[in-house]
């Protein structure tokens, strides 16, 4: 593998180590139906309620929801990872026939199939789909939602894992004077603040700049 291969293999497997959740999205306009399997829905403003979502240029279901401009998003629980693969395969039927074998209902704003199971679903408006590179990223602005208790489904270096969650708790999530150790655990805790060393060390580092003139 040449230099210029190894750092673009790396490039791409260094954001593949950021794990984030697994969902379903849905889209039902007139006679047409559809479902694509994402890993990249995310939350962009808080208020309004905007989520952005990333599918290949050209996609079955961005060509759609261009036209329909309400989708539903799906997230998925860790006992759905067979959904995920089936909405995922190229070889599933076009429209209505994908749900076929699914317990679902409409979403009473977009019309898209809400699944049964999944952790949460909602109706979403777009509000702008953009090129970027080569994938569109779709803008919408979440209007319904329900959800349920569960684990997620994650993706994480290009396969799935049950979200089996762990809660942190406060001692290990508060800030430490200094930085981690090098096996992660927080460091050994120091007598002097933090402020007072900083102003003792830029005191000493004045100090030799004056002896040094």
């Amino acid at each position: 593998m040449t230099l210029a291969a190894n750092l673009d293999l790396q490039r791409h497997q260094a954001f593949r180590r950021f794990a984030t959740g697994v969902a379903v999205l849905t889209v039902w306009h007139g006679e047409t139906a559809h479902g694509a399997t994402v890993s990249s829905v995310s939350t962009l403003s808080k208020e309004p309620l905007l989520i952005g979502a990333s599918m290949r240029s050209g996609s079955a279901f961005t060509e759609v929801v261009g036209v329909a401009r309400r989708f539903a998003v799906n997230v998925l629980s860790d006992r759905q990872g067979a959904l995920a693969g089936w909405f995922a395969t190229p070889e599933r039927p076009y429209g209505l026939a994908q749900f076929d074998h699914l317990d679902w209902e409409p979403d009473a704003f977009s019309g898209a199939p809400w699944i049964d199971g999944s952790l949460a679903s909602a109706g979403c408006w777009v509000t702008a789909i953009i090129p970027i590179g080569d994938h569109d990223l779709i803008l919408a602005e979440v209007i319904t939602a329900r959800l349920r208790d569960g684990a997620p489904l994650l993706n994480f270096s290009g396969r799935l894992h049950e979200g089996k969650l762990h809660i942190l708790s406060l001692d290990e999530t508060r800030p430490a004077v200094g930085p981690p150790t090098r096996n992660g655990a927080p460091p050994v805790s120091r007598t002097k603040p933090v402020r007072r060393e900083r102003r003792e060390h830029e005191k000493r580092t004045a100090n030799g700049k004056a002896d040094s003139r």
